[in-house]
């Protein structure tokens, strides 16, 4: 059954919600202009365009109520809203996420497609680059595991790179994961990740979207969808960006948000590694482990995940030391010290994993590799 929020929440406001929100220039902050000026979304496309002009907003806006292509647009919404797991939630709706609803700009609408309950859990944001090294990707994935594994939800862009990584790490441990679109759902991008965001859903997760559900790749969608991802979230973890990195932007959204930011760093000649080190700088949590953060977030209450998740979990790592880099990436010296083995058996050990092509090593420190 669709989400229709409060019970004044008529399928007729419903419908006419949809249309407002298809109007061009309507951002959120005209959105809820409009709706607390006429009490609601059909009393505002009912008002003449004069009422609209003294609100200050453009001519284009009011005029553009009638466009046929806004009513069939919100008619095909509603249509989709009948299917099983496809669902709509309004800002003003009892259960939209609190933490979102504390930014400046929230999402008046939210289309969700899979399991809404997500929302409301601690969530930790992962981000990166869409070109990310092997090891970024393999330090994205074990950490994206141990996190979601500890029962937070990992929210993340579904781009290539680091944000495909974190999805597939928690998604490997019967972990729930949520999906955040630079576009509508029925026009995902990339659709590279068409199967991941499939997969995604029929796992018990959920990919969601603040735009029409047609709205299609325009570049501007994508910083704008960031603060959704860092608002909803406890806090950021940023694993491998460059200085001009779109990573960077989730991350500062989130201090500005007052969430927690955390960065690992890297190799100083690696450009992968250049933004995390300037957050760092600028007083982001250095992150080596994931204890770097669960220390700060002790006091949430978080659920391990189902032991009815369509996806099993994984038999345990056989080899130790995989185990330990599966959790996180370490030194031969830190493997040492974890493991209680000696230094010459650990790097002996690590040469045998390194050739099997089960671990990699980049600037001092182990990975291990996604399977």
């Amino acid at each position: 059954m669709p989400l229709f929020g409060k019970a004044d929440h008529s399928p007729a406001e419903l419908e006419a919600r949809l249309r407002l929100h298809r109007l061009p220039e309507i951002g959120p902050k005209r959105f809820h202009k409009l709706i607390a000026a006429f009490g609601g979304a059909s009393a505002a496309l009912s008002a003449p365009a004069s009422a609209w002009r003294a609100l200050g907003l453009p001519t284009a806006c009011a005029e553009a109520r009638r466009n046929p292509d806004v009513r069939d647009g919100a008619s095909a919404a509603m249509a989709w809203l009948e299917r099983p797991a496809q669902h709509l939630l309004m800002w003003d709706d009892p259960g939209y996420p609190a933490l979102l609803a504390e930014i400046p700009d929230p999402p008046p609408l939210l289309f969700i497609a899979g399991n809404r309950s997500l929302l409301d859990r601690p969530q930790l944001g992962m981000v990166g680059s869409r070109r990310a090294s092997k090891p970024g990707l393999d330090t994205a994935a074990a950490f994206a595991r141990s996190l979601a594994g500890a029962g937070f939800v990992i929210t993340s862009g579904l781009a290539l790179g680091i944000d495909g990584a974190a999805h597939q790490g928690a998604l490997d441990v019967g972990g729930a994961t949520i999906g955040v679109l630079g576009t509508g759902i029925e026009k995902l991008y990339p659709q590279r990740h068409k199967q991941l965001a499939a997969a995604m859903v029929a796992q018990g997760s959920a990919v969601i979207s603040e735009l029409p559900l047609d709205a299609g790749p325009h570049a501007s969608n994508f910083p704008r969808r960031n603060r959704i991802i860092s608002g909803l979230s406890l806090g950021v973890l940023v694993v491998e960006a460059s200085v001009a990195s779109g990573s960077l932007i989730t991350a500062r959204l989130a201090a500005e948000q007052g969430r927690e930011v955390y960065a690992i760093p890297g190799s100083i000649h690696h450009p992968g590694a250049r933004g995390c080190h300037q957050l760092i700088r600028e007083g982001a949590t250095l992150v080596e482990t994931i204890d770097h953060i669960m220390e700060g977030l002790r006091g949430w209450q978080v659920l391990p995940p189902s032991s009815d998740a369509v996806e099993p979990e994984p038999a345990p790592v056989a080899h130790p030391l995989l185990a330990l880099l599966h959790a996180a990436p370490q030194t031969s010296e830190a493997l040492a010290v974890s493991s209680g083995w000696p230094l010459p058996k650990v790097l002996a050990a690590l040469t045998e994993l390194e050739l099997d092509g089960r671990i990699a090593c980049e600037a001092g420190r182990w990975f291990g590799r996604a399977t």
